[in-house]
């Protein structure tokens, strides 16, 4: 086992996303040493670069896997998962979801690929100044903490980004595959919250038809 290695377990670090500054602070000496010290761990499989000055050790050496959609929030700090990854983590798509997709603040989309670890998306949309984490909650994956949009925001995020037309219910329940009982879940209250979050009026008039084909444009919940 490599140095950098048995200092981050001993030290009760083995479950932690780190950072350069952080492991600066483990590792005594030059910022050489601390380069050739990662890059040792690293050739021999023993710690994985996330992306620039950010590193963590594979499920083997940790007391507990890490949750890729966790792994997703320390990727890019204050997104939530949401679209297909929450719709079928809610049970609301049958189909199986192999990367986790994130809504993310900003204005320019990222993607990681790690053979070990898989993919991750994150997408900026057109939302209100403020309303960013509208029905998105705090869900506990185990001992891990995660933002997740709820299955009706991950729903109109994902017909925002998709600059889906409204087609009728059809789209929902034969398209998405989307159960019909599980639609009627939905609240007038979710809907009228929704159509202050998105700035496009295709996806304001989206929510309207939704309400129409629901039977909530009267203001029922």
């Amino acid at each position: 086992m490599q140095t950098l290695t048995e200092q981050l377990i001993e030290n009760g670090l083995s479950t932690r996303v780190l950072t350069d500054t952080q492991l600066g602070r483990l590792i005594p000496g030059s910022s050489q040493r601390r380069y050739n010290l990662v890059n040792r761990a690293m050739n021999a499989g023993e710690l994985i670069r996330l992306r620039r000055g950010l590193y963590m050790l594979p499920d083997k050496y940790r007391s507990q896997p890490f949750h890729p959609y966790v792994l997703a929030q320390r990727l890019v700090p204050g997104s939530y998962v949401s679209l297909e990854t929450a719709l079928a983590h809610h049970n609301w798509i049958p189909e199986a979801v192999y990367s986790t997709a994130s809504v993310m603040p900003g204005h320019k989309a990222k993607e990681f690929n790690y053979k070990s670890l898989g993919r991750f998306t994150f997408h900026p949309l057109a939302i209100q100044a403020g309303y960013f984490l509208e029905l998105v909650e705090r869900v506990q994956l185990g001992e891990q903490p995660v933002l997740m949009a709820r299955p009706v925001r991950a729903l109109l995020d994902l017909v925002c980004l998709k600059k889906v037309e409204w087609q009728g219910l059809a789209w929902l329940v034969q398209g998405m595959r989307i159960d019909e009982d599980v639609l009627n879940q939905i609240t007038g209250a979710e809907l009228r919250t929704l159509k202050q979050v998105y700035k496009y009026k295709r996806v304001k008039g989206f929510i309207t038809q939704l309400e129409i084909a629901l039977g909530l444009e009267l203001g029922h919940d």
